[in-house]
């Protein structure tokens, strides 16, 4: 299935790192984000798709459930210790969901639309589907409780204060190359020791996804080590699916400067890339899920003319700071995030 990415304009959540600007609002000069970073690696053509051309793809219910639970779990932390179990976060939801369903009635009605699909088809000579006889979204959002159960039987979140949640982290490193992204958590223990947590909605990974979901805290603790000058004691990954997990890995010094070099490569391919206007195609496994095989040249589509990125060639200097990026949801690209505006490359 799908890796799910954060859903733009949607209410609720923090901000993230795969976003776009918002409608009239100037670009910022691009900066490398670990989801944009991983989808280079997958297939430069849909890097390009969604850094530069910023093609439109409708919202899943699996990244809607992921923004709710991630806005969740963001806010439960403003409560105080003692208020911070399950009952309160359930109550969290239906403020959440309200928002989103006032602010973004666009992205619900998709949503809602992809969930009566899966009931039903629609009825011989009738618009209507013959299965819509019910509302699936009852049991929609039951299904998100059961992650917040998940989460609740993984940790205590009365026994901590967590230091930032939806903390932005953006730096340049030595080489030039310009970071920014967005982590769900950051934890600080008594003696100064950083533990970077990032929520997955899904179920814990097989060896692709799990080197992917691995690759993005990498980004993070490299991006932590620039701006810190210490290498976080742990990373930390809570898989609130089915049956929950939680993976855990401690990074080195060496370990994240070699993973700088993997970094280095990536941006000199894509402003290579971009010199010549040639982002190549890769077919794999996630062109079942992806959202342009229309115009995608190895599906037999036709991509539209390569725009440019003027902003790309700019300016050398550090990636500007800029409005938050679009919210969490983890539904096209890499299970449950969608956050506000900015140019993450």
């Amino acid at each position: 299935m799908p890796a799910t990415d954060p859903v733009p304009g949607v209410p609720g959540a923090g901000p993230g790192d795969e976003a776009g600007e918002e409608a009239g609002e100037e670009r910022r000069r691009p900066a490398l984000s670990p989801s944009r970073a991983a989808d280079f690696k997958q297939c430069p053509l849909l890097y390009r798709f969604r850094a530069v051309d910023r093609l439109p793809e409708a919202p899943s219910q699996a990244a809607l459930r992921g923004t709710l639970v991630h806005a969740v779990l963001e806010r439960l932390f403003d409560l105080p210790a003692a208020e911070r179990v399950p009952a309160r976060a359930k109550a969290l939801l239906g403020v959440v969901w309200a928002e989103i369903a006032a602010e973004s009635p666009e992205v619900v009605a998709a949503v809602l639309e992809e969930l009566w699909t899966g009931v039903g088809e629609p009825a011989a000579g009738g618009d209507v589907p013959a299965a819509r006889v019910g509302n699936p979204l009852p049991a929609w959002l039951s299904s998100a409780e059961a992650l917040l159960d998940t989460y609740f039987a993984l940790e205590d979140p009365r026994a901590f204060e967590p230091q930032s949640r939806e903390l932005l982290v953006e730096t340049e490193l030595s080489s030039g190359v310009p970071l920014r992204g967005y982590l769900d958590r950051l934890d600080v223990d008594a003696t100064g020791g950083l533990r970077i947590v990032d929520y997955k909605t899904g179920t814990a990974p097989r060896e692709a996804s799990e080197a992917r979901a691995l690759f993005q805290m990498k980004f993070y603790a490299l991006a932590l080590l620039e701006l810190r000058g210490t290498v976080p004691e742990q990373l930390r990954l809570v898989y609130l699916g089915e049956g929950g997990e939680e993976l855990t890995y401690r990074p080195e010094a060496g370990e994240l400067r070699r993973f700088q070099r993997i970094l280095e490569a990536i941006w000199a391919a894509i402003r290579e890339a971009d010199r010549t206007g040639d982002f190549r195609p890769r077919r794999g496994p996630g062109c079942e899920w992806c959202a342009h095989r229309a115009v995608c040249p190895a599906w037999d589509g036709t991509p539209p003319p390569y725009p440019g990125w003027p902003e790309l060639r700019a300016t050398s200097g550090p990636a500007q700071a800029g409005p938050a990026e679009s919210p969490h949801m983890e539904g096209a690209h890499g299970e449950a995030h969608a956050r506000g505006a900015s140019s993450a490359a």
